[in-house]
């Protein structure tokens, strides 16, 4: 297949449910892609974003109205973190792991991970969901996101707050059968 043909197809909606794979050096194969289908059908849109070098990039598969919480916890304060949270099984780590740092404090459930270039943090491990991904709103490439509800949420007082809050827990389960 010529470099012609596979970028057209790219740009097409086969690149959203078929993968390219090089059997031998004269031949490319189109693979279904079953999942990137599934999420699609289930109302999920795929974002992209990343940090602010660039170093750091992933995309997400969610629906294109965002659910943001607002926590006040001391390292959210300190870094405005506004996040919304996907399964890990919908997070895919494009580049950058390599110039990913992480921190840690108190339980070291949640695992804070920032851009060792720039310092922002495009995603991290909520403690309220650590099978699932926090994803930094504002961190995503324009053109996807439909609408953005921000909930607020008690991180000064976490344990209480997730008695308070039970759908967040379910909220890193997987939205599709893989």
């Amino acid at each position: 297949m010529t470099t012609q043909i596979k970028q057209y197809i790219k740009k097409k909606v086969l690149y959203k449910t078929y993968n390219f794979v090089r059997t031998n050096q004269f031949s490319l194969i189109l693979e279904f892609n079953k999942n990137a289908l599934l999420l699609e059908r289930d109302g999920l849109v795929k974002h992209t974003g990343g940090c602010h070098c660039g170093a750091v990039r992933f995309e997400v598969w969610c629906a294109p109205h965002l659910h943001v919480f607002n926590c006040n916890c001391s390292i959210c304060t300190k870094k405005q973190n506004r996040h919304f949270i996907v399964p890990k099984s919908q997070f895919t780590l494009l580049q950058g792991s390599d110039n990913i740092t992480t921190y840690t404090f108190n339980t070291h459930v949640a695992k804070h991970t920032f851009c060792k270039t720039c310092g922002v943090q495009s995603f991290y491990t909520p403690r309220s969901n650590p099978d699932g991904f926090g994803v930094a709103s504002h961190c995503l490439d324009p053109g996807t996101v439909s609408s953005v509800t921000v909930e607020d949420f008690c991180g000064q007082n976490w344990e209480e707050s997730m008695q308070k809050h039970q759908t967040i827990r379910s909220m890193s389960k997987p939205t599709t059968d893989k």
